[in-house]
């Protein structure tokens, strides 16, 4: 049903902040309705070995993914319905509000959406760059990293993915557990209506994650305090295909002695495909 939506995709040349890249603005049209916007960003080459879609935090995204771990590639980074460039009058532009938005229903929650919004990310990608066909990567981390395991079993065109201290893993148990951030809005909504979880089993990242059937990478934090660790490496374990790990040390706030050792792990593996 998402992939059957016209993309109507514009795109703008504009100045780029990396020299080693053009870059360009980009809007299509996603489910429902929603007007996505974005960047893409193409090596100044010419020359890309594989295309990404970046997915982002829960925090949104004020300007484009541009350096990646691995081969060379042209990447395409939407902001997901809500947030920045795609920001609407109708949709919270923050992520207490944002993640309990159209909760009660499987067909009017926001994750629904943002789930599409990725697929016809990869869907603009390939209309854009169709010599990226069977090599499409997957990266999101957070919020990303859990709408990234919603989305990656049901579209056949992601060939790899990295999912860094991913979202939304295990609702059971996560709206048992005290943290910050949308886990929390979560969690206040859950006491107040316990059949929220009814709705939430539909959007449950570690139960998509059994789905995945594609190398999948990712990085699980022992501390973290916005998204719970046990939801994290929920995910890492119910995926049941070909899977590598990361253990972080530390999730929401990240170290950058982490960063630096999963950046060279990250880029090997990669590299692989």
């Amino acid at each position: 049903m998402a992939r059957a939506v016209p993309l109507n995709i514009e795109r703008r040349r504009i100045k780029s902040p990396h020299r080693d890249y053009e870059l360009w603005e980009v809007e299509y049209d996603s489910l429902d309705r929603v007007r996505i916007g974005g960047w893409v960003a193409l090596p100044v080459s010419g020359h890309f070995e594989r295309g990404v879609v970046m997915g982002h935090g829960y925090g949104g995204r004020s300007e484009p993914a541009i350096e990646l771990s691995g081969p060379p590639a042209v990447v395409i980074s939407p902001c997901m319905r809500g947030f920045h460039r795609s920001a609407r009058r109708d949709l919270p532009n923050n992520s207490g509000e944002h993640v309990v938005h159209g909760i009660e229903s499987r067909d009017t929650y926001i994750h629904r959406g943002c789930a599409a919004d990725l697929w016809l990310a990869a869907s603009v990608l390939l209309e854009l760059y169709p010599e990226a066909e069977g090599k499409l990567d997957y990266q999101g981390a957070s919020f990303g990293g859990g709408i990234g395991a919603l989305m990656l079993p049901w579209d056949e065109r992601f060939r790899r993915a990295f999912l860094d201290v991913p979202s939304f893993g295990n609702h059971p148990l996560r709206v048992q557990l005290d943290c910050n951030g949308s886990g929390a809005a979560v969690r206040r909504r859950y006491l107040k209506d316990v059949s929220v979880l009814e709705v939430l089993a539909y959007f449950d990242a570690a139960t998509a994650a059994n789905q995945i059937r594609i190398p999948t990478f990712v990085a699980a934090a022992l501390s973290d305090g916005s998204v719970p660790p046990p939801g994290q490496f929920a995910v890492y374990n119910a995926i049941g295909a070909e899977k590598e790990l990361f253990v972080r040390q530390t999730g929401h706030p990240d170290s950058e002695a982490d960063n630096r050792k999963l950046w060279w792990e990250l880029g090997e593996w990669f590299n692989e495909a």
